[in-house]
């Protein structure tokens, strides 16, 4: 999953795109490094950052949608477009604008509307866990047992979703990696992802170039695609599913080369993916 912040002030320079042909070419770049699914989100929710309004929101998204689905089908492309947002509003335009998926940080508990909206349009739903909200979610946040408490939160919540009228097989879980969470919280998350997996929901993880690999490696958001790697690869043994990242080339093939190490090993009985 590729992202496309359509923001002024998204935590890393590298991922913003400014107006829709922007955002269309670089849709088109990451599609042909191998990317199936495009994450075109309009407000910024890195630790800090403040609400935006659903009119704001939707000025930003909904034209970066229409080109990127208009460029990928001249392309003679058919990709996934995510809409990141926890508005109803946002995206309801959204998925008129061509979007197929919404990805809601909120697990939608912001905004009652939207549980409602997506089972009625019928499209899958990513829910995130985040502790609070972004504007404060860093201000010591606290957990006994990290792990544990997100996996029960994100049960109860595809619980509501499908109380909602969303069907089961239309639900993913994303722990949440960063938001409201300490170092070892996120090193906890990943190290037991394989117990949310077992729960048979699709598994979406976030860790491109985030501030716990910084406090891991001293480098800067700049210089943390080694890092971001190296997670995917861990998240990858977990079971994790789907990769929102801002390097695609590089996790594309990065992914691709762990996997076939696995394969191999596994075919040869001296290990288990």
């Amino acid at each position: 999953m590729g992202i496309l912040n359509a923001t002024p002030d998204s935590f890393w320079e590298g991922s913003r795109v400014s107006g829709a042909e922007a955002a269309a070419r670089t849709a088109l770049a990451m599609l042909r490094a191998g990317a199936s699914i495009l994450d075109i989100g309009g407000e910024s929710t890195r630790p800090g950052s403040a609400y935006l309004s659903a009119e704001e929101e939707i000025a930003r998204v909904e034209p970066a949608i229409r080109a990127v689905r208009a460029a990928a089908a001249a392309e003679g492309l058919d990709p996934v477009l995510s809409v990141d947002t926890r508005k109803a509003a946002v995206a309801r335009a959204a998925l008129e604008a061509g979007a197929d998926l919404v990805n809601d940080v909120s697990a939608l508990e912001d905004d009652p509307d939207l549980a409602g909206l997506c089972a009625e349009r019928g499209v899958p739903v990513i829910l995130m866990h985040k502790k609070g909200v972004p504007a404060t979610m860093q201000n010591a946040p606290w957990y006994e047992d990290c792990a544990g408490e997100v996996r029960d939160y994100l049960l109860a919540a595809a619980d509501r979703a499908r109380a909602a009228g969303i069907p089961g097989d239309r639900i993913l879980l994303d722990p949440g990696i960063g938001f409201g969470k300490r170092l070892e919280d996120n090193l906890d998350l990943l190290g037991r992802l394989a117990e949310l997996r077992a729960h048979g929901y699709p598994v979406v993880v976030g860790l491109s170039r985030k501030s716990f690999l910084g406090a891991l490696t001293g480098r800067a958001v700049e210089e943390r695609l080694a890092g971001s790697i190296a997670a995917a690869c861990a998240a990858f043994l977990g079971g994790a599913d789907v990769f929102r990242v801002h390097d695609v080339p590089e996790t594309v093939d990065a992914l691709k080369v762990f996997g076939a190490i696995l394969g191999r090993t596994a075919a040869e009985g001296k290990g288990t993916p």
